[in-house]
């Protein structure tokens, strides 16, 4: 039974609302549990995109530890990387997913995009392959401070990208917000140039999952919900996903009309 304190539509939307992270990530975890369990009872075979950050972190650690999912079905791949940066980067989210899911759970294959491969351009077409031989049945996001979803930032940003994985130039704010959630010590550090999965590719999945807790979220998360359905906010996208519910904390929330009442 679903914790939620206040649940509604915006457009085609699901929006859900928590009265604290750990309540989302529990129900969360919960919601993606049952949903695996579902679909690997109709399937042999299961695909998920995996989301990094900080808004993961606590969904991620709840849904490994409510078990009942036979991940040696579950092949997962992730949203993006850093141009440059090696597996063992302490900001690489390789790092990251390797550490927090792939030595946990063990899944039946982890696919990495290489970020420190010598050829950028030949890494997106391996990718690429790899996404496209099987449909994404669960994606989970995260909403980043300037709208982006993965590294699909608004002045890159294209609702009819004809790529699935691309080379992209990260804005500023962007790159402020890595540093702002400590994953490197200054801006300088960030690099300027990231892979990330297209907008289509994410929208294509048939279950899609995003977390965006935290006060820093909530005039993103305002805007993102109340203002026109536009690359300027690329999360905005969302309201057109039938399969698509995104799930708030009270500080989220805060500033969003339907919880204003």
């Amino acid at each position: 039974m679903s914790t939620a304190k206040n649940s509604f539509r915006i457009d085609a939307l699901q929006v859900q609302i928590f009265n604290s992270e750990v309540e989302l990530a529990q129900d969360v975890a919960g919601i993606v549990q049952k949903h695996l369990q579902h679909t690997l009872e109709h399937k042999d075979a299961v695909a998920v995109l995996l989301a990094t950050g900080n808004s993961q972190m606590k969904f991620l650690d709840a849904l490994i530890a409510l078990n009942g999912v036979d991940w040696s079905r579950i092949t997962c791949f992730h949203l993006d990387e850093y141009l440059g940066i090696s597996a063992d980067n302490l900001a690489s989210f390789r790092r990251y997913l390797h550490e927090r899911v792939e030595k946990r759970v063990k899944p039946k294959e982890f696919h990495y995009i290489e970020g420190d491969a010598m050829q950028p351009l030949t890494e997106c077409d391996r990718y690429t392959k790899l996404l496209q031989a099987q449909p994404i049945d669960l994606c989970c996001l995260g909403v980043g401070e300037n709208g982006h979803l993965a590294f699909n930032d608004p002045a890159v940003a294209d609702f009819n990208d004809p790529y699935t994985l691309k080379l992209v130039k990260l804005d500023t704010v962007n790159r402020q917000q890595q540093v702002n959630t400590g994953y490197f010590p200054n801006l300088e550090s960030v690099p300027q140039y990231a892979f990330t999965v297209t907008i289509p590719m994410i929208c294509s999945a048939k279950k899609i999952i995003c977390l965006a807790p935290g006060k820093r979220k909530a005039k993103i998360v305002k805007r993102m919900l109340e203002s026109d359905i536009t690359t300027d906010c690329p999360a905005s996208i969302l309201r057109t996903q039938q399969q698509a519910t995104l799930f708030l904390d009270v500080d989220s929330a805060s500033l969003i009309k339907s919880e204003q009442g």
